[in-house]
């Protein structure tokens, strides 16, 4: 199945590939509310050394995908997308079982390590929608894979959160079930988006290092500043994933079924966004534009949180933020525009890898400027400083993006003779 196939089966591999990155979002969500609970737990309730090891774990998670992602992408263009894919959901059930059962510290990071390297699978995702969509719905058929997203995000954190108030190792449980399930239906129905004759003709290991995989984005100079915008995107974002349950418990109180309700919120106003406004948005003004607009709405929203001071003010931010998901499609469309179909794993691999670097970073910068804020030693006692920093990036991001990200969607590809042509969109 190419992009050139039957549109009636298009819409039926994105429907297979919406299922498959749903359940596996269901799956991580579901351990959102209880993993940093769980480290409190282990560390003898110390809040400070608790977010210390929030830290590790992010920065860990990250590292790992920063050299397992390449790997993937450049598998996938060799072997196929449904491989891949397959290998990676039931990795991760087997390894959410692993995790459920770690009665230490240490054997639960390294269940944390195994889930890195099969989560990557969302590199393969990426191609699997290039392979299977003319470039000129790209960017709704990455807001579809926005919604699954939200939706994961919607019923993930909300079960995780309620099944983590009564056993908070039964989150993990049900996360390998969704795992196995994905697996398994991915087996069954989940068809190949990238014939033989488009796959690469050798695993080369030596050019799939992430460095070697981040060198890939040489041959396309008008990407960039797509790339530059992509790293800051997921610097900022690493915010959530890094403080915001600790966040929320110290300045607002709020528990685990809270948290699950709250980021179920989160996960309606992304779907909203991301399956009706991301389509009709981009249409009427374009994929950089649209890159922008969300870029500025995701600055006013961390900057409502990082100063809001009751829970209902954080709460008012969260139509705003929501708009920041019109980014991330906006960049992979006028990023797949430029690169040949053989290349689209490599291609996402990269930006994933890109993705990786920013999360080796951002949980550690976050969880330090969080730790000193709630301290003894605070300059100020500003929970939400963390938020504030994340805003100050996607700011930068939005310069960058203002200043470089103009790429032509009819833009010609490297191997196609001559430069990649950028736009003059103002």
């Amino acid at each position: 199945m190419t992009a050139n196939a039957l549109p009636g089966a298009r819409k039926a591999a994105l429907a297979f590939i919406f299922i498959t990155v749903l359940i596996d979002i269901l799956a991580f969500g579901l351990i959102i509310p209880v993993l940093p609970h769980l480290l409190v737990e282990f560390t003898g309730g110390d809040m400070v050394e608790a977010v210390g090891w929030v830290g590790v774990f992010g920065v860990l998670f990250a590292g790992i995908q920063f050299f397992s992602a390449p790997i993937q992408g450049a598998l996938s263009d060799r072997f196929g997308r449904r491989p891949v894919i397959l290998f990676s959901c039931l990795g991760l059930g087997v390894d959410f079982i692993f995790m459920a059962v770690a009665q230490t510290l240490p054997w639960l990071l390294v269940g944390r390590v195994v889930s890195a390297i099969f989560s990557a699978s969302f590199t393969t995702a990426n191609a699997y929608i290039a392979d299977v969509t003319e470039p000129s719905k790209r960017a709704q058929a990455y807001g579809m894979i926005g919604a699954a997203f939200g939706l994961g995000f919607i019923i993930g954190p909300a079960i995780g959160g309620q099944l983590g108030h009564y056993d908070i190792r039964l989150p993990f449980w049900f996360a390998a079930a969704l795992a196995l399930l994905n697996f398994a239906y991915g087996w069954f129905v989940l068809p190949e988006s990238h014939p033989v004759e488009r796959r690469t003709p050798k695993f080369d290991v030596r050019s799939v290092h992430p460095f070697a995989a981040l060198g890939l984005l040489r041959r396309y100079p008008a990407i960039w500043g797509l790339a530059a915008v992509v790293f800051l995107v997921n610097l900022a974002h690493y915010v959530y994933p890094s403080v915001f349950v600790l966040f929320a418990d110290v300045a607002y109180g709020w528990d685990e079924r809270i948290v699950g309700y709250v980021l179920g919120v989160v996960g309606v106003l992304s779907v909203i966004v991301n399956a009706v406004l991301v389509k009709k948005i981009v249409g009427a003004i374009g994929e950089r534009r649209a890159l922008l607009l969300g870029l500025a709405c995701g600055v006013v929203g961390f900057t409502i949180y990082g100063f809001a001071p009751t829970g209902t003010i954080f709460l008012m931010g969260m139509p705003i933020m929501a708009f920041w998901a019109l980014a991330m499609p906006s960049t992979q469309a006028m990023v797949t525009h430029q690169v040949e179909p053989e290349m689209q794993g490599r291609m996402q691999g990269a930006l994933t890898s890109l993705a990786s670097l920013a999360g080796v970073a951002g949980p550690a910068v976050y969880t330090s400027v969080f730790a000193l804020f709630i301290s003894d030693h605070a300059p100020a006692k500003l929970p939400g400083a963390p938020f504030l920093l994340a805003g100050v990036l996607l700011a930068a991001a939005a310069l960058v993006g203002w200043r470089f990200a103009r790429v032509r969607t009819e833009a010609r590809h490297p191997r196609e003779g001559g430069e990649p042509e950028v736009a003059s969109e103002p």
